[in-house]
């Protein structure tokens, strides 16, 4: 089955469904992708998110503040904790470091926020979906102070170096693909995707950011990790049915808590 293992439902553009979340859910499902992980940027809009998604039961979501995000409400541990007691939350975040758009790193709130929600994810015991752009070395430094090898995670949507997947597979992290593996200037990141071993390898749209190729340009949306699949399987000389096997397990042993069969489906083999 195919996983779209991180997208942002509430944000994917709903013109082409005439404004009909369900409809969007319809062709996701035709599509083939049966599972999906709806993730949390702030916890203002969280509510709206998590009752967007209650009535489909192949959605999965998680808690967290995204680091970029700085004039909303910072969530105690406690929020965090009680927010994560819903068993359709999987995962803490997604949390982490981004330097891109900041001077001289961390802009001060980030790096107290993802040792926070480090914290709450050992506590709850879910794994982890961290951001990290141009934010290598602190990163996996912040991981290994805050004992996050205890809970694991992924590294999503991942445009870093083969040194940095390395130090987050050793501390028992995953590392997700999105459609930047699938543009033209994407070389060294390809490179990676064909290094990652194959039993700690996902695959995601971020949608709706980052459609990848032959739809860029377009709101990107969850059908579309198939494109994703294709490109990364390619890279490794697979077959794809045998990549998106194997990512759909990958995904059900990190997030755990997802589950394997629903209502009505056919129990997986």
């Amino acid at each position: 089955m195919l996983v779209d293992s991180h997208c942002h439902l509430d944000g994917v553009d709903l013109a082409p469904y005439d404004g009909d979340f369900t409809r969007l859910m319809e062709a996701t499902r035709a599509a083939g992708v049966a599972r999906l992980l709806c993730v949390a940027i702030d916890l203002e809009r969280y509510p709206a998110m998590r009752t967007l998604v209650e009535p489909f039961a192949e959605v999965s979501v998680s808690v967290g503040v995204h680091p970029n995000e700085h004039d909303g409400h910072e969530p105690s541990p406690d929020e965090l904790v009680a927010l994560a007691a819903d068993p359709r939350v999987v995962a803490i975040g997604e949390t982490g470091l981004d330097y891109y758009r900041s001077t001289g790193g961390d802009p001060g709130w980030q790096a107290p926020r993802f040792r926070r929600h480090i914290a709450v994810a050992r506590a709850v015991g879910r794994p982890l979906i961290v951001h990290s752009r141009a934010a290598r070395a602190d990163t996996i430094r912040i991981l290994n102070e805050e004992q996050a090898r205890d809970v694991g995670g992924v590294l999503h949507c991942f445009t870093e170096d083969w040194e940095m997947a390395r130090q987050a597979l050793d501390l028992g992290f995953y590392i997700s693909f999105s459609g930047i593996v699938t543009f033209k200037a994407a070389d060294a990141l390809r490179e990676v995707a064909g290094r990652v071993p194959l039993d700690r390898l996902l695959i995601e749209t971020d949608s709706p950011y980052l459609a990848p190729v032959p739809y860029r340009g377009r709101s990107n949306e969850p059908k579309y990790v198939a494109a994703v699949a294709d490109c990364v399987a390619g890279l490794r000389g697979m077959e794809t049915d045998a990549l998106v096997a194997a990512t759909a397990e990958n995904f059900f042993r990190l997030f755990d808590h997802a589950p394997r069969s629903l209502p009505g489906e056919a129990a997986p083999p």
